[in-house]
C-alpha cells in the first residue's frame, strides 16, 4: 500500500473537513427548518387540544343538562299517566252516576204516578162518604142488629178514612225520598263533572310542559351533534399534528445519522428516538423506574367501578372526572400527576400501543384512562356510564404514557 506524503495527507484532511463542514451546515439548515415545522405543529396541536378540552366540557354540560331534562320528563310522564288513569276512573264513575240518575228518574216518575192515583182514589171515596154520609150512618143504625154491630159499622168507616190517610202519607214519603236521592245524585254528578274539567286542564298543562321539555331535549341533541363534530375535528387536528411532529423527528434522526456518517464520526445518533405520539411508532417500551406494579394500580382503580362520574368532581366514591380518577389512583401509590388530561398527556415516557402494559395511561382527545391489559381500560367515562371498564380502541388514541 502506498503511503501518503505529508502534503497529500494535508490535502485529504482538508477535503474531509470541508465535506464534514458542508454536511454540518446542511444538517443545521435542515434541523432549523425541521424544528420550525415541529414548533408550528406543536402550537397547532396545543391550540386544538385547548379547543378540544373546552368543547368536551361543553359536551359534558350538555349531557348533564339533557339527563336532568330527561329525568324531569320521566316524572312528568308518570304524573300524566297517573292523571289519565284518574280521568278514566272518573269518567267511569260519571257514566255510572248518570245511569243511576236515569233509573232514579224512572222510579220517581212511577212513584209520583202511584201517588196521584192513590190521591184521586181517596178523593173519590171521601167525596162518596161525605155525600152519602148521613144515609150511611142511618143505614148502619137501622140495619144494625145491636149496638155493638152499629159501633162496628161506624168504626169501619173511620178505618177506611185512616187507611187512606196512611197510604197517602206513605206515597208522599216515597216520592220525597226518591226526589231527595235524585237531588243528591245530581249534586254528585255536578261535582264529578267539575272535577273532570279540572283534571282535563291539568292534563293540558302537563302535555304542554312535556312538549316544551321534549323540544329542549331535541335542541340539546342538535347542540350535542354539533359539539361532537367539532370535537372530532379537534381530535383529527391533534392526531395530524402529532403525526407531523413524529415524522419530523424521525427525519431529524435520519439527517443526524447521515451527517455523522458523512462527517466520519463514530456516533450513530439515536435512530429510534423517544419522539412521536406512540401510535405511529412500534417498539417504544421504556423501562419502569418507580418500582410500583401496574397491576396493583389497575386493581386499586377497579374497586371504584360503578361509582358516579361528576365533571370537576374530586371523590373516587362520590364522583369525579377522568383526570381526577387517574391522578388519584396513581397518587395512592405516591406518584404525583397533574389535574388535567392535557397536562397528564405530557407526563412520563411515550409507549407504543404494541408495548402497552397494565398501569400505562392512554390519552385520548380531552380524556385519559388506565390501561388494564388485553386491550381494556378502566376510566371515569361519562355522567351516563360513570366509572367503568371499556375498550382501549373505542376512540382515537393520542398517546400512551408510562409514569411507573
Amino acid at each position: 500500500m502506498k503511503l501518503l506524503q505529508a502534503s497529500e495527507w494535508s490535502r485529504v484532511k482538508k477535503r474531509i473537513l470541508a465535506a464534514a463542514l458542508a454536511a454540518f451546515i446542511g444538517f443545521a439548515d435542515f434541523q432549523a427548518v425541521s424544528a420550525s415545522k415541529i414548533d408550528e405543529a406543536e402550537e397547532r396541536r396545543d391550540e386544538a387540544q385547548q379547543g378540544l378540552d373546552e368543547i368536551n366540557r361543553e359536551i359534558d354540560g350538555i349531557r348533564e343538562e339533557q339527563g336532568r331534562l330527561l329525568a324531569e320528563m320521566e316524572d312528568y310522564d308518570a304524573e300524566l299517566m297517573s292523571l289519565l288513569t284518574t280521568i278514566e276512573l272518573l269518567n267511569n264513575d260519571i257514566a255510572a252516576k248518570k245511569l243511576e240518575i236515569e233509573h232514579t228518574t224512572t222510579d220517581l216518575s212511577a212513584a209520583e204516578q202511584e201517588e196521584r192515583q192513590q190521591y184521586e182514589g181517596m178523593k173519590l171515596r171521601i167525596q162518596y162518604m161525605y155525600e152519602n154520609g148521613d144515609a150511611s150512618i142511618w143505614t148502619a143504625l137501622v140495619e144494625a142488629d145491636s149496638i155493638a154491630d152499629f159501633l162496628n159499622r161506624v168504626e169501619y168507616v173511620s178505618e177506611v178514612y185512616d187507611y187512606d190517610r196512611r197510604q197517602l202519607e206513605s206515597y208522599q214519603a216515597t216520592v220525597q225520598r226518591i226526589a231527595d236521592l235524585k237531588d243528591r245524585l245530581s249534586n254528585d254528578l255536578a261535582a264529578m263533572e267539575e272535577l273532570e274539567i279540572n283534571y282535563e286542564e291539568q292534563k293540558g298543562d302537563l302535555e304542554l310542559i312535556i312538549a316544551e321539555k321534549s323540544r329542549l331535549v331535541d335542541n340539546y341533541e342538535v347542540q350535542l351533534a354539533a359539539a361532537n363534530e367539532l370535537a372530532e375535528n379537534y381530535a383529527a387536528t391533534i392526531l395530524q399534528q402529532n403525526n407531523i411532529i413524529a415524522d419530523e423527528k424521525r427525519r431529524q434522526d435520519a439527517a443526524r445519522a447521515a451527517a455523522n456518517n458523512n462527517g466520519g464520526g463514530n456516533g450513530g445518533g439515536n435512530s429510534g428516538g423517544n419522539g412521536g405520539n406512540g401510535l405511529t411508532t412500534t417498539g417504544l417500551n421504556p423501562p419502569y423506574v418507580t418500582g410500583v406494579s401496574g397491576n396493583d394500580v389497575v386493581a386499586y382503580a377497579s374497586q371504584f367501578v360503578g361509582n358516579p362520574y361528576v365533571y370537576g368532581g374530586n371523590s373516587l366514591t362520590e364522583g369525579c372526572d377522568c383526570s381526577y380518577f387517574v391522578m388519584a389512583c396513581f397518587g395512592n401509590f405516591g406518584i404525583t400527576l397533574p389535574r388535567t388530561s392535557y397536562e397528564i398527556e405530557k407526563c412520563g415516557q411515550t409507549v407504543s400501543y404494541d408495548c402497552a402494559m397494565p398501569g400505562d395511561i392512554i390519552c385520548y382527545a380531552g380524556h385519559v384512562a388506565i390501561y388494564t391489559g388485553n386491550g381494556g381500560i378502566v376510566h371515569a367515562s361519562s355522567p351516563t356510564n360513570g366509572i367503568c371498564y371499556g375498550t382501549a380502541t373505542y376512540r382515537t388514541m393520542i398517546t400512551i404514557r408510562r409514569v411507573l
